[in-house]
């Protein structure tokens, strides 16, 4: 970005007085432009891809595609696009689901004016931000993961890893789904990956090889 061009921004959320407050505070300077809002997820994907913003400040409870899903699929297709995940949620399960959807900010509701212009000029110069909250529990993650013990089968990805986990629990392919944010169809991919690299023929096999492992429990 050019010191002289003003980001471009679409704000995600469904909550109107939310985005009429963000559409102000940064239209207040001279370095957004906001080309875009959108009231759910979907729309939120569609406006992105439509309109190629440099920055989506995105709301993780939406109607419709959730903000995890939404960012995933803008990152996916359109990897350029930053993504910053403004939230009220601040549990592990949300932060580190944005973060593995592609986000590159995360941001508590309660952050104050400067901290979010700061994170959305940040995040559109290519950086990754959090705020202190979501930073805290981030490097919390990283050093009990450093500590811990040796990872089961790690072929897997992350995700593979987190759907054998859900397997193993016993939840079906509809229940896993809505726990990761993604489509029912995405899982049946990760299962048949987990099934391959795991060498079992099915998910009873693949239910008890994991929980052989203490995955599950």
């Amino acid at each position: 970005m050019s010191k002289t061009s003003a980001l471009r921004v679409l704000i995600a959320d469904d909550h109107p007085l939310f985005r009429d407050g963000l559409r102000v505070l940064l239209a207040s300077t001279g370095d957004f432009v906001v080309v875009g809002e959108a009231a759910d997820g979907e729309e939120a994907v569609a406006l992105a891809l439509d309109l190629q913003p440099d920055v989506v400040v995105m709301d993780l409870r939406m109607p419709g595609a959730n903000g995890i899903e939404a960012t995933r699929r803008i990152t996916e297709a359109s990897p350029h696009v930053g993504v910053l995940v403004v939230s009220m949620h601040e549990d592990d399960d949300s932060v580190f689901a944005a973060m593995r959807a592609g986000a590159r900010g995360y941001l508590l509701k309660g952050a104050k004016q400067e901290e979010i212009q700061r994170a959305v000029r940040a995040v559109g110069d290519g950086e990754a931000i959090f705020g202190p909250a979501v930073a805290e529990r981030l490097i919390a993650y990283f050093a009990a993961s450093h500590n811990g013990p040796p990872q089961a089968f790690p072929e897997l990805t992350e995700r593979e890893r987190e759907t054998l986990e859900l397997i193993a629990q016993g939840s079906g392919n509809a229940a896993i789904a809505s726990e990761l944010g993604l489509s029912q169809k995405t899982i049946r991919n990760h299962a048949s990956n987990i099934f391959n690299k795991l060498q079992v023929t099915d998910r009873a096999h693949a239910i008890i090889k994991a929980r052989e492992a203490g995955l599950g429990r």
